[in-house]
């Protein structure tokens, strides 16, 4: 029976993960390139049946507790004139009960409940996988392990150990995001203010108890050669791709080049035909990202875990786990691709015909049927799955 567990990353998926392998039994050791837990980050979702895992895992109150409470998404055109409001949960495709937080709150949320009977190793990564278990590292002494957990992000070392280079895998939807924290210039209260351009699209928002603001774009664009570990060049890219868009953007593009906390990535979709393979198994965005387009990355990871932990006790093993999680997967992947279309417009008239919807959304006798579009499939996928009680 598998009893030392080593996960590969403390991202969402890996602490969860960490937390539900040490309540079933197993023996868990987390390692981590970054020198701790990572904070910042920017706002996430837990819809659906992740909600019922932090339910389980008795974190609820304390993610309600730290709600980014976010109250309004305002569109404004390129002269800074207010054009169209709306709810920002319904900006946000939230309906019900569906929580939004921080990721790095929730990331400190899931390692406070772990940190004391789970063996954290930061600023140390995984260089290879033998087929007994045994793990070489960058920097500590190899150890065995009788299973690797890969749960190291979309770009995932582990995989390309043990599945091959990422190209196999991955899906570009045609768009790049960047996000980096910058000033509250705009005096934003629980407020996303928004400026869309053609192929272009500027997000500003700043969170409760929050005196920052984090500055999102997004952009369609062929694939674009750059360096993952050349931060200034990828701000390069950005300012490139941004250039001649009006509104705020010139100044948010002034105040990206002193950010600390800079992120430049495609919009790209994991798909794999199998997440497990010898000792290795894998396990939230390493396995089946969907993109921030989704909006279901951190739910995946959180469902995944609990599903993953939940079959390796139970005796359905990483086949098990598959089998649970791949229509679950399929369905909130089939979110990135039709979401993100309506994130970035490619043309005026798509602009308007947006924003002249939001005006007019509050309005228009059939509104529950117009939310429902909008919400409905992010809430159909968020569900589409039916949890074990792994406990009983």
């Amino acid at each position: 029976m598998t009893k030392s567990i080593l996960i590969s990353g403390a991202s969402i998926a890996g602490t969860a993960a960490a937390y539900w392998l040490r309540r079933h039994g197993f023996d868990v050791t987390v390692v981590e390139r970054a020198p701790a837990i990572r904070e910042g980050g920017y706002k996430v979702d837990i819809r659906g049946a992740a909600l019922r895992v932090v339910e389980r895992m008795g974190l609820m109150e304390a993610v309600r507790a730290a709600s980014t409470d976010m109250r309004i998404a305002t569109h404004y055109d390129a002269n800074g004139r207010k054009v169209a409001t709306m709810d920002a949960d319904l900006f946000g495709g939230r309906t019900g009960g569906d929580a939004e937080i921080m990721r790095g709150d929730l990331n400190e949320l899931l390692y406070d409940l772990t940190r004391h009977d789970v063996e954290y190793v930061f600023g140390d990564s995984v260089t290879g996988i033998a087929e007994d278990g045994t793990v070489t590292f960058e920097r500590s002494a190899p150890r065995r392990f009788d299973l690797v957990v890969g749960a190291d992000g979309a770009h995932s070392n582990t995989r390309r150990i043990a599945f091959g280079e990422e190209s196999q895998y991955a899906r570009d939807l045609g768009y790049y995001i960047s996000i980096c924290t910058v000033p509250n210039t705009l005096g934003l209260d629980r407020e996303e203010a928004v400026h869309l351009a053609p192929g272009r699209t500027a997000n500003v928002y700043s969170t409760r108890q929050d005196t920052r603001a984090k500055a999102l774009f997004m952009w369609s664009s062929e694939p674009l050669a750059y360096d993952h570990r050349d931060t200034e060049g990828q701000k390069d890219l950005l300012v490139k791709a941004m250039a001649g868009v009006g509104w705020e953007v010139p100044a948010l593009l002034e105040s990206v080049r002193d950010a600390k906390d800079f992120y430049f990535d495609s919009v790209t979709q994991i798909h794999m035909d199998r997440w497990s393979k010898g000792r290795v198994v894998l396990v939230g965005d390493a396995a089946y990202c969907a993109s921030p387009a989704s909006g279901q990355g951190t739910s995946l990871a959180l469902v995944g875990a609990y599903v993953l932990a939940g079959e390796l006790a139970g005796g359905g093993g990483t086949e098990g786990y598959e089998r649970e999680m791949r229509e679950f997967v399929e369905a909130n992947q089939a979110l990135g691709p039709a979401n993100v279309k309506g994130m970035v417009l490619g043309s005026p008239v798509a602009i308007w015909f947006q924003t002249r919807m939001v005006r007019l959304l509050p309005h228009l006798p059939g509104r529950d049927r117009m939310i429902d579009r909008i919400a409905g499939p992010i809430h159909r996928a968020a569900n589409a799955i039916s949890l074990k009680n792994y406990s009983e």
